[in-house]
Formats: structure tokens, C-alpha cells, sequence
């Protein structure tokens, strides 16, 4: 039912949510039975009705006036919802349920989770910090022994042995250990969040106080430098390569006098990329004047990036760097500002997801497990485990029919059984043909109590979240809208023959073929072989023959290359083949957007009416709209008798005056 509740879940949004309206009168624009709409009420609907209040509040008073008609008709109807139980409906209610869970589990997490943590990412990778580690791997899970060792270095550390030499000596790190540690700068997003959470403490020249545990191992982290950060710089580049021969050193001193010469140009006045064309031993950039593009820091080697991104101003230079590759000299052409957060949500929402993400879920709930008093029954997991067959998720195991109905695990007022977890397993496509095994069993079990959790907060989170409460109250009054809409309007909606011919007898003026034109074609993509088919034609071969051979046509080859009727406006095909005079009369080969045509004019057939067969599509749906339109009236009509609603268009003028 959730497609279907759209349709009417559309309406009931833009009448039911908050505005952003500050303050808005008391005073009451309609009442009927006991229920009130006030001023506030009505801009409420309307500003989310029509996108703003900037909009809402120049629209003119007729618009208000039939706005305020359909409002008052719309909480008629949810009022008759209400009055005829569907708040009691046991099938309504568990949509309700089901649709809290799902829709509430990912509100939750994009509140609780991902925006605080983009929002986070944003800030904090505006800057970048040059880092240093000393890394212990561990050898085992726990390692006291590794976890202690890297404890005694950072407390040296502490007590003024150089991090730099510890690094060289103790660090497992092999990257960054012989430069003392340094792993260049990061930026958010670019290392574990507990690493990252350690450097962003941190001000240049500081250690962090313990000692860091990520997947990686141990860590002892220090900062010697934190910037504003550049996202992407565009610089062109000039490389004069170090030049060898098999079984011999590069020839670095010809690399070197052949960079003094670039040098001496570029002093002189001579355009960069002039020279970078005449003398750069980079293929990639040298046709290009020595264009690099845009590229972050880290996505080329250290040697070359540190001097570029600490130039300052377009049009600088670097000094002459020497890398395993030869000697090298850019220019700066470019900076990219830092993105507005709007424009780099996106991309933050990726980085979270591959960095972060899984370990922050895992920390929600587990805290939500804890909150709902997790209890797992050890007795007859150990049964699932030890009963394990060969098969894979989905199939049946007769064994476990035994407990499918015994309570696998609890939360406060929820249990799962082990038939329930089985089927959620089975309903995981990321487990579809996995073998069964007690390892598969145990990672299940952690994702489903964590996926039961997160569904226990969902359904008690519209009483701490204003914003779900109302999109719980929208979805609610949605499908009591639709409920109740099927009830009196599209249930009660008869269709039979007799009504349908009597219908069409009547307005079957409305039902009418245009002017339409048979034809067939032979078609071809190449000018060489429809000149062919046309000299065919010319010396009184049957156009069908041709057609039902040659034509490329694949969907009308068996047609002999037929259409069919089509209105003479559908196609330019259409429209050629109606130029032909007669039927029996085909055209010389003509040019289109796929090829080339031969047309055949087959007949035509001149506007006309429909016959009822014809139009019977038409006139059921028609019918049914006709039939809706009188029922829905009557409907509102019983509502204004039984609700007798009394509205006060005079006071729509105080509407939107409050800002």
C-alpha cells in the first residue's frame, strides 16, 4: 500500500506540516463539529502547500479563499476517518508500525549520524595537519605486550626523547619511519576517525597524551604543522628527465644543465608553456604547454607537492625540485576555493560512508542495545550452531522447525524467534547462496539484533523529534485520507457494458480518430544499398519482396517493413508517406535521421470517430473519472450536512501578516 498511499500522501504533506511562519494569529477561520482551523493553521498548510512563505504570502485572495474550501473538506474527511475507526484498523496499524521502522531507522540515522558527522567533515577539512606516527603492529588481538611497549616510547617521549629518532628506530611504518615518522598532510576523511579525532586535537609541535588503537595497530601521533587547507591546485610543469642507457647510471648532469637553460628562459620573459613545449620530457603535460590540471595533494609524490601547495599567488614559480625522475620547475595557474557545504554534501556523504560510517553504526547500536536491555537466548543460539546443516541461507532445515517459535532474543517489549531471524536472514540479499556456517550465523545475528535496535529507537523517536513526530502524523493521515478516499469514492465506482455503451453513446464526440496514413517502408543506413532497392522497384520488383528482405528494420521485417496506421503528426515518416498520392505510389529514396527510406503508401484513412471497441480504454477511464468526480461530491456534501462547517472568509485578510 505505500505506492498507492502517495497519490493522496502528496496532499495530506502540504496541508499537515509546519511552516516557518514565526507567529501566527489565533483567530479561527473555520470551524465544523468541535475542531477549529486558525489563522496559524491555515499559513501552515499553505506556505508548505505552495514551496515558501515568500510565495504564499503574495498570492492573491482568491487563491487563499479556494485553498481554505479544500483544507476544510480535507480535515472533514480525516475527521470521518477518525469517526469510523481506522485509528483502531489492526491492518492500517501495522502499516503504520512497519512504516515507522523503516522510514524512522533511516531518519534516525541520517540525525544521529550522518548529518552531525558531514556536518563535522565540512569544518574540519578546511584544514589539513602535517602528521607524524610511530606505528607497533600488533601481532595478536589483544597485544599487551605491543600495547605496552608503544605506552614506554610515548612515555620517553614525554620525558624529551626525540619522536623523530623513536620513529626511525621502533616504527613499523616502514613509509614514513625513515623520515622520522612524517606521513605529510591530511585531512579529514583521509585516516581512521580515532587517529583523526587524535590530530585534530593537536596544535603544531604537540604529541597526543596515549596512545592510539585503529585497525592499523598502535599509534603515538604528533603534528608539526596545521594550514587552511587547498582543496585543488592547477599548475602546469617542466621536466627535464634524467637520461641512461642499459646498464648504466642517469645521467643526472645533463638533466641538470638542460634545467639551468629552462631556467634561464623562464628568467628571461619567455612564456611557460611555450617552454614546457619546447623542452619538457613529460609526454603527459607537454603538448599541453604543460598543463597538470587540478590535483589534490596527495594524489602526487611529496618531493614535488610540498613546494607547490605553499605557493601563494597565481603565476608563481617553484624552485628547481629534484625527484628519482629528474629535475622539475612548475607554475601555479589555479586555485580552487574552499567548497560551500551544499555543494560538496555529496562528496561528504561518500567519504563518511567508506571511512567512518560502519564504526559509528556499530557505536549507536550498541548503545541502543544496552538502552533496550539486549538479551540473548544463549541456549538456543548454541542449538542453531551446533544443528548447522550443509545447505545454504534459505533453504530448509527440518531440524530447527523445533525452535522456529522460541525466542531467539529480547529487547524490552520485543522478541525476536528464531523463525523471525531466519527469515530476516533469508531477506538479506547480501547473504543470497552464502553457505550457512556458525561464523555467517554469528555476523547475522550482530547485524539483526543491531537492525532490531535501531527499529525499537524508530518507533519511540517521534516522542523526542518534533520534525519525525510530523512526518509520522503526515504518512498517518495519508492513509486514512486514501482509506477513506476508497471507501466512499473509488470502491463504490461500478463498471459494467450497458453503462459503458450508454456512456460512450453520449459523449462520443469526444473520442475521434485524426487523419492516419498506412504505410510501409524499406529502410536502410546505407545510401549505396537503398539506391539499390529503388532501382529493384523501378524495374517492377514487389515492394513487400524487397521490403521483407532488405529492410534493417528488424521489428518490421516479418511486416514486410508495414507501420501500420499512424497519425499523418507522429513521425516524419508519417508525415512523407501522406505526400504519396495513391495507394500503391512509393517515394525515391529519402534521407532521414537513421538512413535512409523508401515509403509505400498503403491507404489512408481520414478522421473520424471512434468506434466503441476502438475507444473503450478511453471511455472506461473516462467513465471512471466522471463517475469519481459525482461520488466524491456527494461524499463532501454528506460531510457539510453532517459537520455543518462554518467559515469566515473575512478573516483571510489576516493571513500572512504577521512577518
Amino acid at each position: 500500500m505505500f505506492l498507492r498511499v502517495a497519490v493522496v500522501l502528496t496532499f495530506g504533506l502540504a496541508l499537515i506540516l509546519n511552516s516557518c511562519a514565526s507567529e501566527s494569529s489565533q483567530a479561527v477561520l473555520a470551524k465544523f463539529g468541535d475542531q477549529k482551523i486558525t489563522v496559524k493553521d491555515f499559513e501552515n498548510a499553505y506556505v508548505n502547500n505552495v514551496g515558501s512563505y515568500e510565495v504564499a504570502k503574495k498570492d492573491s485572495l482568491s487563491k487563499l479563499k479556494s485553498f481554505l474550501d479544500l483544507y476544510v473538506d480535507f480535515q472533514m474527511k480525516l475527521q470521518d476517518a477518525y469517526s469510523k475507526g481506522y485509528d483502531k484498523d489492526p491492518v492500517l496499524q501495522k502499516e503504520l508500525t512497519d512504516y515507522k521502522k523503516k522510514v524512522g531507522v533511516s531518519y534516525l540515522l541520517d540525525k544521529e549520524l550522518v548529518d552531525p558527522a558531514i556536518h563535522q567533515l565540512y569544518e574540519r577539512r578546511k584544514w589539513e595537519y602535517r602528521v607524524s606516527h610511530i606505528m607497533f603492529k600488533e601481532e595478536k588481538k589483544p597485544d599487551l605486550f605491543t600495547e605496552k611497549l608503544a605506552n614506554s616510547i610515548l612515555d620517553s617521549i614525554k620525558n624529551g626523547a626525540s619522536f623523530e629518532k623513536l620513529a626511525e628506530k621502533y616504527s613499523k611504518d616502514l613509509y614514513s619511519a625513515k623520515g622520522g615518522g612524517d606521513i605529510f598532510y591530511a585531512t579529514a576523511g583521509d585516516l581512521p576517525k580515532e587517529f583523526e579525532d587524535a590530530f585534530y586535537s593537536l596544535e603544531p609541535g604537540q604529541v597526543y597524551p596515549k596512545v592510539i588503537h585503529t585497525r592499523y595497530g598502535y599509534h603515538i601521533i604528533k603534528v608539526t604543522d596545521k594550514r587552511p587547507r587547498v582543496t585543488e591546485v592547477r599548475a602546469s610543469h617542466i621536466m627535464a628527465a634524467y637520461m641512461s642507457s642499459p646498464n648504466s647510471k642517469p645521467d643526472t648532469l645533463a638533466a641538470k644543465t638542460k634545467m639551468d637553460s629552462i631556467v634561464t628562459e623562464l628568467k628571461s620573459g619567455v612564456d611557460f608553456a611555450k617552454v614546457a613545449v619546447k623542452y619538457s620530457d613529460d609526454v603527459a603535460t607537454k603538448p599541453k604547454g604543460g598543463d597538470f590540471g587540478y590535483i589534490s595533494i596527495r594524489r602526487i609524490i611529496k618531493e614535488i607537492t610540498e613546494p607547490l601547495f605553499n605557493l601563494k599567488n597565481i603565476g608563481d614559480l617553484t624552485p628547481v625540485i629534484q625527484t628519482k625522475y629528474g629535475f622539475h620547475i612548475l607554475k601555479l595557474t589555479g586555485k580552487k576555493p574552499y567548497p560551500a557545504f551544499d555543494e560538496d554534501k555529496d562528496n561528504l556523504k561518500k567519504i563518511y560512508q567508506a571511512a567512518n560510517y560502519q564504526l559509528d553504526y556499530d557505536t549507536l547500536a550498541t548503545g541502543l542495545k544496552n538502552k533496550y536491555q539486549y538479551k540473548l537466548n544463549d541456549g538456543v543460539f548454541g542449538y542453531l550452531l551446533a544443528n548447522i546443516d550443509t545447505g545454504k541461507v534459505g533453504d530448509v532445515n527440518p531440524k530447527y522447525d523445533n525452535v522456529k517459535d522460541s525466542t531467539l532474543f529480547s529487547y524490552t517489549g520485543e522478541s525476536v524467534t528464531v523463525g523471525e531471524f531466519l527469515q530476516r536472514l533469508s531477506d538479506k540479499h547480501e547473504y543470497a547462496n552464502h553457505k550457512v556456517s556458525p561464523d555467517l550465523f554469528k555476523d547475522v545475528l550482530k547485524k539483526i539484533s543491531n537492525d532490531v535496535a535501531l527499529e525499537q529507537e524508530a518507533l519511540n523517536f517521534d516522542k523526542t523529534d518534533p520534525e519525525f513526530a510530523t512526518l509520522m502524523t503526515n504518512y498517518k493521515n495519508g492513509i486514512y485520507i486514501f482509506k477513506i478516499q476508497e471507501d466512499e469514492v473509488w470502491n463504490k465506482v461500478k463498471i459494467d457494458s450497458v453503462k459503458l455503451n450508454d456512456y460512450y453513446t453520449a459523449t462520443k464526440n469526444d473520442y475521434k480518430w485524426s487523419d492516419r496514413v498506412n504505410y510501409s517502408e524499406i529502410f536502410s543506413r546505407s545510401d549505396s544499398a537503398i539506391k539499390y532497392y529503388y532501382s529493384l522497384l523501378t524495374k517492377g520488383a514487389i515492394f513487400d519482396s524487397i521490403a521483407g528482405k532488405y529492410t534493417e528494420r528488424m521489428e518490421l521485417k516479418d511486416k514486410n517493413g508495414n507501420w501500420g496506421l499512424q497519425e499523418i503528426g507522429s513521425s516524419e515518416l508519417a508525415s512523407e508517406a501522406n505526400k504519396l498520392e495513391k495507394p500503391g505510389d512509393y517515394s525515391k529514396p529519402t534521407r532521414n535521421s537513421e538512413g535512409y527510406s523508401i515509403l509505400y503508401l498503403v491507404s489512408k484513412d481520414p478522421a473520424h470517430l471512434k468506434s466503441f471497441d476502438e475507444a473503450k480504454a478511453e471511455v472506461s477511464s473516462a467513465y471512471q473519472e466522471n463517475e469519481s468526480k459525482k461520488l466524491e461530491k456527494e461524499y463532501i456534501d454528506t460531510l457539510h450536512t453532517q459537520y455543518n462547517p462554518k467559515i469566515d472568509y473575512n478573516k483571510l485578510d489576516q493571513v500572512f501578516k504577521s512577518n
